[in-house]
């Protein structure tokens, strides 16, 4: 296949792209750059010459505090640039693979959230995020929306590279306990991607490391010093002991059964997907 790839310099698009390479597709790697979503006429041509099979979202505004100083900016990125990937998606016959997340849900949940499950989301990130996601289903019919959360991998700033930071600076860290989900290594999510576009069954899913019903921030930090040999306490707080701009919602794990019965494999247990980052970067932490 011949796959365009955006925001091919972020921390999804870089495995994205290396995981595309690695099936035998060719492509087109591209970033703000040389193609900003935001410009349509921009994005028309360039999807003209090129005239690839799939587009593979990865370009985002993903500063879920700033988004709620910077709603519009968030939502021009988020909302109208997808936006205009699905138009000229739908004008070219381009299948659109677009990634989302977890906070289009309010968190109020018991359990995990099902695809269908109606979004609500409590922050400004997350209803621009919800903008792409309506603009999608309202132009297109050949398009996967992959919704996935808690991202961390080698080429970005993410959770785990704080924790390994702080966690070299201080005896103690004090970690959020009261918010659950499912931590997601960018490598998997790749693969995810990559088997997913082949198949041609359209549709909204959800993609996270397996966590059988979610984890803790606090639960995630213990295991990434426990797996790094660092020795450092982690002691649990209620959100409210660590105030942030935005809110998040308390429940934000995932159900994978329907792209499991698609792909028909097993997502990785969050645990090994952890370890195998914490191997591949070892050097970060010693």
């Amino acid at each position: 296949m011949r796959v365009l790839v955006t925001g091919a310099l972020g921390m999804l698009g870089t495995d994205m792209v290396r995981s595309l390479e690695a099936e035998g597709n060719e492509i087109f790697a591209t970033d703000i750059d040389e193609l900003d979503i935001t410009q349509f006429d921009l994005l028309f041509g360039m999807t003209k010459d090129l005239c690839p099979d799939v587009i593979v979202n990865c370009a985002a505004y993903t500063d879920v505090d700033k988004a709620e100083e910077e709603w519009e900016k968030a939502l021009q990125v988020n909302g109208l640039g997808v936006k205009n990937l699905a138009l000229v998606c739908k004008d070219s016959n381009i299948d659109l693979c677009h990634i989302s997340t977890d906070y289009v849900f309010d968190g109020k949940k018991e359990g995990p959230y099902m695809p269908d499950d109606p979004p609500n989301p409590i922050n400004a990130y997350g209803k621009s995020k919800l903008a792409g996601e309506k603009h999608i289903q309202e132009i297109m019919e050949k398009f996967y929306i992959v919704r996935t959360s808690w991202l961390y991998g080698k080429h970005g700033k993410n959770f785990v590279y704080t924790v390994l930071n702080l966690a070299q600076k201080q005896d103690e860290l004090r970690i959020v306990d009261d918010q659950i989900g499912s931590p997601t290594w960018t490598v998997t999510l790749a693969r995810v991607i990559a088997s997913l576009i082949r198949t041609k069954k359209y549709g909204l899913y959800h993609a996270t490391d397996e966590t059988e019903g979610g984890i803790s921030w606090f639960d995630f930090a213990r295991e990434i010093v426990k797996i790094a040999g660092l020795n450092v306490k982690i002691m649990p707080i209620g959100s409210e002991g660590f105030p942030q701009k935005a809110n998040r919602p308390k429940n934000s794990v995932l159900d994978l059964q329907n792209l499991i019965s698609i792909l028909g494999e097993e997502l990785p247990l969050w645990s090994i997907s952890l370890n195998n980052f914490l191997i591949e970067k070892k050097n970060i932490f010693k």
